[in-house]
């Protein structure tokens, strides 16, 4: 039989088209061990298996009946098989190294027949380039085909993987809470490539220690999220303290702060799990700014395809967007958590009991994104048995506004000591504040340089006649409840905000009968981002109306109507209220005195007298003593009309008033001179002393504790 070229690569296609099974097997050995790439899975395995089939039967039956090379379809499944290959991150030259592999294979079982055929050289040879050129031409198209498909698939791996890390940083983050941040790389990751998420965090991170303890690492379980579908369960559960053996993959990761991928989930106890290990796994360190702060781990056991390097730089990336959110997290809170010690620590931890008012207060910080700010409380205890409500607000948030505040409560109550009226009071807090705007302008080192102002209210309270003055410096109106229940905002004159300068403060003065409740209060308290400050008033005025057992109750009660039901208010928010009291005829006693040395006398007796109806004759010779050198002095250097007058309240108090404006000095007799020690005196006698202008005179007062004796003054050190 005389073959042409055509013809005799069409029998010889026939020929080993009978023996396709040898020719697959022959493939199929070579691939595996040339390519073990191809074999990594189950998947792999029967898609590869079976296109190999479909190649071969296909070429030889192309061969046989003289079809094209580029006619030739190859199998329905080999694009996706390519494509299988990129997701799974096989390298493209696997694939092209099978076509050339299994070509090989097929093409010298080929050309072996020829010669069994014909003995005809020049036809060997003619048919051998004929179906070499063929050969050629089905795996060119064929690979072309594959390499285009896998490309493809690497591209969309590519555009996802972009888009992940794109998600991550808009997911990642959202607040600065370290567990919700934590809890969202969990999450994310779980939702796109892993079946479970586990990340720890550096006990030393977590609670600020520092540096971390030598020994092994301590970790906190702050995070995981298994899949819900019969998804296996870590050992450790969240908020749990273990601790990382020395040498553990994740001991590894945190000291080298190299990330690791494993065909199997790691043994040590941080990754131990109830059930069967993971069939892979990805150890990343969190690091931000130079710090190692933990580790997260990714696991696969229902996913059929095992981490790839390609993941782990996807979870690497991932990570790290996370590691600077946890590590802005973990600054924000310890700044806070210091801001809020700061602010706690300059606030009064409780308030001394009173014989004016009753007191109740309250302080919330406000939320995660404003931080701690300057608002703050004070009640002050004053000469006569008055008392000072003052409430204030500095402008800003954080340990800045809090040292502040703590600089201007301290300055109030230096100078509430010195008895100002609070209109005067305000004017120099006012000096005190563009002082420190000021120093803070002038340092380069202060963040906030500048910006230094604040509000503030100061009321004073006297519970002999039921008065009160109040000054504000731009703060809101206080509220007052009448003992009817009838809710008022005080009309008061608008002073400017601290920090101005150049304006004036005025004062208004009110009566406020006893039982009556006032109600000073921070902006943050009214005011909300969803209504406006007289939405607010209004809601105030409402709560403070409701009838309560206990000013602890009117507290809660007026912050329940005005804050948020969950979460913390937007703002800083003081609440201080007072419930007015008032000193009865029983225990206040006054007398005009003449300008005479002789009424000096007088005034003794009538003091005298007094103590006795009070029960107090204990003190009767330190009082006398007292009273006996303070009209002398009101007398010798004061103008009339002179006033004496005696409080019995939680102590004795004397206090002697005249039209003059000389200020007493307490100072230290010489052995020869014949005065000066009575001012030495009443200063010994004496809990505390001291003076108080008003408009038209002075008051020089003293306060006489009862467990005072006069047998516990000693003579000699007077001298």
């Amino acid at each position: 039989m005389e073959y042409t070229a055509a013809s005799l690569v069409s029998r010889v296609a026939g020929v080993l088209g009978s023996k396709a099974d040898e020719v697959i097997a022959d493939v199929v050995r070579c691939l595996r061990r040339e390519v073990p790439q191809l074999w990594s899975n189950a998947d792999l395995v029967r898609m590869t298996s079976e296109n190999i089939t479909e190649h071969v039967v296909g070429v030889l039956a192309g061969l046989e009946y003289g079809i094209e090379p580029s006619e030739i379809d190859p199998p329905a499944a080999e694009l996706e098989r390519a494509r299988r290959l990129a997701r799974y991150g096989t390298p493209v030259t696997a694939l092209l190294r099978a076509f050339r592999l299994g070509q090989g294979v097929v093409l010298d079982r080929l050309l072996a027949e020829i010669p069994r055929l014909t003995k005809d050289a020049e036809l060997v040879s003619a048919a051998s380039r004929l179906l070499i050129a063929m050969a050629n031409g089905y795996v060119d198209d064929a690979s072309e085909q594959g390499v285009t498909a896998f490309q493809e698939e690497r591209d969309r791996r590519l555009q996802w993987r972009l888009s992940l890390v794109n998600e991550a940083g808009l997911r990642i983050g959202t607040t600065l809470d370290i567990a919700r941040t934590t809890q969202e790389l969990a999450d994310l990751a779980l939702d796109h490539f892993a079946d479970l998420v586990t990340v720890d965090l550096l006990d030393s991170v977590v609670h600020e220690h520092g540096t971390p303890a030598p020994g092994p690492l301590e970790l906190n379980r702050v995070a995981q999220a298994p899949t819900a579908q019969g998804g296996q369960e870590p050992t450790i559960r969240v908020g749990e303290r273990h601790t990382c053996p020395a040498g553990s993959v994740t001991a590894r990761a945190l000291t080298t702060g190299r990330p690791s991928r494993h065909t199997a989930t790691p043994t040590d106890p941080a990754d131990g799990f109830a059930t069967h290990p993971a069939g892979s796994a990805l150890v990343v360190p969190l690091s931000a700014r130079g710090a190692t702060l933990g580790v997260a781990r990714f696991c696969r056991h229902r996913h059929p395809v095992p981490f790839d390097d390609e993941d782990l730089f996807l979870a690497q990336e991932i990570a790290a967007r996370a590691a600077v959110a946890i590590d802005n997290a973990r600054r924000y809170t310890h700044a806070r958590a210091t801001a809020l010690t700061l602010q706690r620590s300059l606030l009064p931890r409780r308030t001394a009991e009173h014989a004016a008012v009753d007191v109740a207060c309250r302080y919330l910080p406000a939320g995660a994104h404003a931080g701690v700010g300057g608002d703050w409380y004070d009640v002050i205890a004053l000469s006569g048995a008055r008392v000072a409500l003052v409430v204030g607000d500095v402008v800003g948030h954080g340990i800045h506004a809090a040292a502040t505040m703590g600089r201007l409560r301290t300055a109030v109550r230096t100078l509430a000591d010195i008895d100002l009226p609070p209109e005067e009071l305000l004017t120099h807090l006012d000096d005190v504040v563009i002082r420190l705007s000021a120093e803070a302008s002038a340092d380069p080192d202060t963040e906030t340089a500048g910006d230094i102002g604040a509000t503030c209210l100061y009321a004073v309270y006297d519970p002999v006649d039921g008065r009160c003055s109040l000054a504000r410096a731009g703060h809101v109106l206080p509220a007052v409840v009448s003992g009817e229940g009838t809710v008022d905002l005080l009309t008061m004159p608008p002073g400017p905000p601290l920090g101005l300068g150049g304006l004036p403060f005025e004062a208004a003065e009110v009566d406020l009968p006893e039982g009556s409740l006032l109600a000073l209060y921070t902006d943050g308290l009214v005011g909300a981002r969803d209504r406006d400050i007289e939405a607010g008033l209004t809601l105030l005025c409402h709560a403070l109306a409701q009838p309560s057992v206990s000013l602890e109750d009117a507290c809660d009660t007026v912050l329940q109507a005005l804050l948020p039901a969950t979460g913390r208010p937007h703002d800083d928010v003081a609440l201080l209220l007072a419930r007015t009291r008032t000193l009865g005829d029983h225990q206040v006693a006054a007398w005009d005195v003449d300008a005479d040395p002789a009424a000096v006398a007088r005034a003794r007796s009538s003091a005298a007298r007094q103590l006795a109806a009070w029960g107090l004759e204990d003190l009767d010779f330190i009082t006398e003593l007292v009273v006996s050198e303070l009209v002398t002095n009101a007398i010798r250097y004061g103008r009339p009309p002179i006033r004496l007058r005696l409080i019995h309240d939680r102590s004795l108090l004397c206090e002697v008033s005249d039209a003059g404006s000389t200020t007493p000095h307490l100072r230290r007799a010489r052995a020869f001179d014949e005065g000066g020690r009575g001012l030495l005196l009443v200063a010994q006698l004496a809990e505390r002393w001291g003076t108080r202008h008003a408009r038209q005179g002075k008051t020089v007062w003293a306060e006489l504790g009862e467990e005072n004796h006069a047998g516990l003054l000693d003579p000699a050190s007077l001298l």
